[in-house]
């Protein structure tokens, strides 16, 4: 009896202890540390705080004292990347989990699911669709069938506390102390849905600012083209969740975009129109609320340092 029913237990403990390792490590919340030699020379470093896909669901207290022991970190700018809900009614827990953030200056572009919440999903299905070359969404949400999330109420928070908005459009800030810059900011909406514009921002960085960075939730190809083609230096993306569900030493199966595994997350080059950025993509610190999990890839925000190159 035990020769016949042995193996079978044994690989339903290993997947058993498998799926609560996941589940444990989606709340193993870490800081990444990246320098990116990005700044004109006699700029003085600047620290970047990247937070993206928090995709916060109602109740996640770690998460959301995380979040806000992030302030300690005093950056000098926020850029949020979107995706920052995964409930409807999120809204209020993601302002919380932001609220010190919110007290430095900052940009944001939103996500798909700051739009529409998302629905239950077979997670081999993101395996299926790379195979047959599709990504996502890859289109509009559908009219039917669907949850609207209140991004208004969203956006009009972060816009009072003074971030600036990128969806589809340039924005900027003026940083003071200590030195005084002016940066500036190209954003896409979200590719992933097909909400990108880049006719509406073309044209590349600006001549009297300091420092041009563009800034989008999906790192879909056409995006990163275009971005590199105009010359920014720096592209700051999210979305891909680093993989998520990862193969120990090898690495990520999906990205969720056209991107490839090789680039799902961190720091990298892209090359377009005989230029070349720097393309830094965040994990992200959050799941679906659908597909609670992570492996080999625990959730994340990142302290760039910008610098300027030796």
């Amino acid at each position: 009896m035990r020769a016949r029913y042995g193996v079978p237990l044994g690989i339903t403990a290993v997947g058993a202890a498998g799926v609560a390792y996941a589940a444990f490590e989606a709340r193993s919340f870490r800081l990444r540390r990246v320098t990116v030699p990005v700044l004109p020379k006699g700029m003085r470093p600047l620290r970047v705080l990247h937070v993206a896909d928090i995709h916060m669901v109602s109740g996640q207290r770690k998460k959301r004292a995380w979040l806000q022991s992030l302030a300690g970190l005093r950056p000098d700018f926020v850029v949020n990347t979107g995706d920052n809900l995964s409930d409807p009614e999120g809204v209020p827990e993601v302002l919380d989990a932001l609220g010190p953030l919110m007290e430095f200056p900052g940009v944001y572009v939103f996500g798909s699911n700051d739009y529409y919440g998302p629905t239950p999903r077979n997670p081999a299905r993101y395996l299926l669709e790379k195979v047959q070359g599709r990504h996502g969404l890859n289109g509009n949400a559908p009219a039917t069938n669907v949850v609207h999330n209140p991004w208004h109420d969203l956006r009009d928070a972060f816009d009072a506390a003074g971030w600036v908005g990128l969806n589809n459009t340039r924005g900027r800030l003026k940083l003071d102390t200590p030195g005084s810059y002016e940066l500036a900011f190209t954003g896409l909406d979200d590719p992933h849905i097909k909400r990108d514009r880049y006719e509406r921002v073309a044209g590349g960085p600006e001549k009297d600012a300091d420092l041009s960075l563009a800034v989008v939730h999906a790192p879909y190809l056409r995006t990163l083209d275009a971005f590199t083609a105009d010359g920014y230096p720096l592209i700051l993306a999210g979305h891909t969740h680093g993989g998520q569900i990862c193969v120990p030493f090898y690495g990520a199966l999906v990205t969720n975009c056209d991107l490839d595994t090789a680039r799902v997350k961190g720091l990298s080059t892209h090359e377009s129109g005989g230029n070349v950025s720097r393309l830094y993509v965040s994990a992200g610190c959050g799941t679906s609320r659908y597909t609670p999990v992570r492996f080999a890839c625990p959730p994340e925000a990142t302290l760039l340092t910008l610098v300027a190159p030796e």
